[in-house]
């Protein structure tokens, strides 16, 4: 079993919703309607869409959207908005890696780090059943490049945020690259919560050579979208490929 499968369950679910700033996903919503000309026919898959951000604010701008996340709470949250909302999102709730889709796409979106919860073999079989039409894109926004990781990694860190405290114990580990890091959530109440993550890391050029293999072509990366080019240490990175 993954067990980043089962990291949102508990206080991350909504401790997640907090550590992304609201404009950056302003900017990304605004970058994916105007790059990609995406409007009432558009159909955008929002892969490990989490709880919604990027779906919804795509949905109220018209586009319509299919949401897939294995975490039953978040595809609730996000089915009674758009529900409430009125908006076009058909959400699942499903493993990324399982789900059989019945029609294809103008562009799916895997946003938050969430390509790299999983390993090679598995990134590997995700991009190749994705079931976009030849031309369509694919966009990633990760922080675990392994060109990130080598400038970013921090063995022991202690934060707090929204009265829980997070005392992270992380390695860096090879064969497969990747960082384990063993947390312990304690909550105002002190409750308490370990948890386990694996953020598995690529280079660009592992990653080209998957999308290569998957009928796809890298066309950019960028740490804003398709504004700045990403250069070494950069703390997020936008790539964007094609498919064939």
């Amino acid at each position: 079993m993954n067990p980043n499968d089962i990291y949102f369950d508990g206080m991350y679910k909504d401790i997640w919703r907090t550590l992304i700033p609201e404009d950056f996903t302003i900017r990304e919503t605004e970058f994916l309607m105007k790059h990609f000309e995406l409007g009432p026919t558009s159909q955008v898959l929002d892969l490990m869409c989490g709880y919604g951000r990027h779906s919804l604010a795509l949905a109220r701008k018209g586009v319509n959207l299919h949401s897939i996340d294995n975490l039953k709470e978040y595809t609730e949250e996000i089915t009674k908005i758009a529900q409430a909302e009125d908006l076009p999102v058909h959400v699942v709730n499903a493993n990324v890696l399982d789900h059989k889709f019945s029609q294809q796409f103008d562009l799916a979106i895997c946003m938050g780090n969430s390509l790299n919860f999983f390993s090679g073999n598995d990134v590997r079989r995700l991009v190749e059943s994705l079931p976009l039409k030849s031309g369509a894109a694919l966009v990633i926004n990760t922080w675990s490049l392994l060109e990130i990781a080598c400038k970013e990694f921090v063995s022991k860190s202690w934060t707090e945020v929204d009265g829980v405290k997070f005392l992270s114990d992380s390695v860096f580990k090879f064969h497969p690259t990747r960082i384990e890091t063993n947390t312990i959530m304690i909550d105002s109440a002190s409750n308490v919560e370990n948890k386990l993550a694996i953020d598995y890391l690529f280079s660009i050029n592992e990653l080209e050579e998957i999308f290569r293999e998957s009928s796809f072509t890298l066309k950019g990366v960028y740490s804003v979208p398709a504004k700045r080019v990403f250069a070494f240490g950069d703390p997020r990175a936008y790539l964007i490929a094609t498919k064939d």
